[in-house]
């Protein structure tokens, strides 16, 4: 192994700022424990609905997992979107894929209104046949990853060659990657005051119930709901029988990194894993003078392999395939917890205490929707996915579900279709009497032709509210599915509550698109 430093690439890009232990009793609304992305999300989403927080970690913030993190901000699971349909249904498997992109869009939100400048980009992702191999059964299975998904609506595009790596693969969009350390000290400075707290060097003794507390050291901090939001969840005031049981569901597997330097534009802009068992993932971080692949894999369960020393050599040895000039410059480990079924486990583990585990591979995306439901359940307020990743989850997923009948009134569902994916690229995909919603160059469209060929181009944005607007075969019309207008082909409304029509592309914008 070439590197001699075994610090994240992280470590030395945006450290967190310095914060106290608890000194003193006191009262807040919630407490949050654990100061990695999870928490400090979650306590910034808490004190934004207008709860005091104490977020409480035991070290220095950042410093755990979310500071060894690859930094994917994916939707797309390790488990593939077909075996997710095969596991738990076509609904159960769409409203997986949905949460992870309501995360996505949570992020982008916050990013855009707290002006947080951590180099959040869209960027797309790529599943490849095998980094080490290739072969005939890789691209079919691609192939079929791609079709089943895009008949769920989602962005999901066969590609013959993977720019760079020429490997067949399935292309994402809707994809993201940022700086997770400056991002997380973004959202701790933006905790802390105004009654609301972050403490480091503050580990928690207990959680107590009746009156809820939670002990740190010799003092206590009251409450009235608590989110244990590390890594693997604290036993807290759950029954010690009760806390085993969950943390027995929980498999705790180690994975290697590497950060290696490469020349200005010798590699993609892009998330891209393999079909590797376990896989390989690797994104780009751009420089002014020159780039960084961040590249990892050699997963394994931990404290069950004895050739840890050897991972990360195999690792260069793979990049090097591939980019033979790449200097490795770091090296390090972090730790993805996986779950029996694949799907985390987010939900109260008894009244009051809030639980967000087990993220396997997307560790700040489910993370991020771990603080969603925290916050809506702390509120009272519905969640669409409480029962699909609620910890005693067993019956309901497999019981009936309507998911789009819980989800109709959350706010994603009204930038739902915007993140599932348009339905191609080009208008010459929209075949007579149909419609579908187009990609031109960045743009969403919605595009339509009549019996003749003739093509509609429009804003597939309802004006009502906002939210995207789909083809509805039957009758031929653009219809709102968030409350329901109505839109002819051209866009003229033809039941409201929208009083305006969507908005007509000229042909002149159309060309300069196309």
């Amino acid at each position: 192994m070439s590197a001699t430093d075994s610090s994240s690439y992280w470590g030395p890009h945006g450290a967190t700022a310095v914060f106290p232990a608890v000194e003193a009793d006191l009262f807040v609304d919630a407490v949050v424990i654990g100061g990695g992305m999870t928490g400090a999300t979650t306590a910034y989403l808490l004190k934004k609905a207008g709860l005091t927080v104490a977020l409480v970690e035991r070290d220095r913030c950042g410093h755990g997992d979310t500071g060894h993190t690859s930094a994917h901000l994916t939707a797309i699971t390790d488990g593939r979107f077909p075996e997710l349909v095969r596991s738990f249904g076509r609904d159960h498997a769409e409203a997986i894929w949905d949460a992870g992109f309501a995360a996505i869009a949570e992020i982008a939100r916050i990013v855009e209104e707290e002006h947080i400048d951590c180099d959040f980009t869209w960027v797309p992702g790529y599943l490849t046949e095998r980094f080490d191999a290739t072969d005939e059964r890789g691209a079919a299975e691609l192939q079929d990853i791609a079709e089943v998904t895009a008949q769920s609506g989602f962005d999901a595009a066969f590609v013959p060659a993977v720019p760079t790596l020429e490997l067949a693969g399935v292309r994402f969009d809707g994809q993201a990657r940022f700086n997770p350390i400056t991002y997380l000290s973004a959202l701790l400075q933006l905790v802390a005051g105004n009654g609301s707290h972050v403490f480091e060097q503050s580990p928690v003794d207990a959680v107590t119930d009746d009156p809820l507390t939670v002990k740190v050291g010799a003092h206590t901090i009251s409450t009235s709901f608590v989110v244990v939001a590390t890594h693997v969840p604290i036993i807290g005031k759950t029954n010690v029988l009760k806390a085993t049981l969950l943390q027995t569901d929980l498999y705790p597997y180690s994975s290697y990194v590497l950060a290696a330097r490469i020349e200005k534009g010798a590699w993609p802009d892009a998330l891209i894993w393999d079909l590797s068992e376990p896989y390989h993932y690797i994104r780009l971080e751009p420089h002014s003078a020159h780039d960084v692949v961040i590249f990892g894999g050699e997963d394994h369960k931990t404290g069950q392999v004895k050739d840890t020393a050897e991972r990360p050599d195999r690792l260069e040895s793979l990049l090097h395939r591939f980019l033979p000039e790449a200097v490795v410059t770091r090296a390090w480990s972090g730790q993805v917890i996986e779950t029996r079924d694949g799907i985390p486990y987010i939900g109260e583990t008894s009244p009051r205490q809030f639980v967000i585990t087990g993220f396997g591979g997307n560790g700040i995306t489910f993370g991020t929707l771990g603080a969603l439901m925290a916050r809506d359940a702390a509120m009272g307020s519905p969640n669409p996915w409480a029962a699909l990743f609620d910890v005693g989850r067993t019956r309901v997923v497999q019981g009936l579900w309507d998911y789009l009948k819980e989800n109709k009134d959350y706010p994603y569902y009204m930038i739902r279709d915007r993140f599932a994916g348009a339905q191609g690229r080009s208008l010459r995909a929209v075949p007579a009497g149909e419609g579908r919603i187009i990609d031109l160059r960045g743009d969403r469209v919605a595009a339509s032709r009549d019996a003749k060929g003739r093509l509609s181009v429009l804003s597939p944005v309802c004006p009502h509210m906002g939210c995207m607007v789909a083809w509805n075969t039957a009758e031929s019309t653009w219809d709102c599915p968030c409350h329901g207008s109505r839109f002819s082909a051209t866009g003229d409304v033809m039941s409201g509550p929208a009083e305006q029509g969507l908005s007509v592309y000229s042909r002149r914008d159309v060309e300069e698109r196309s």
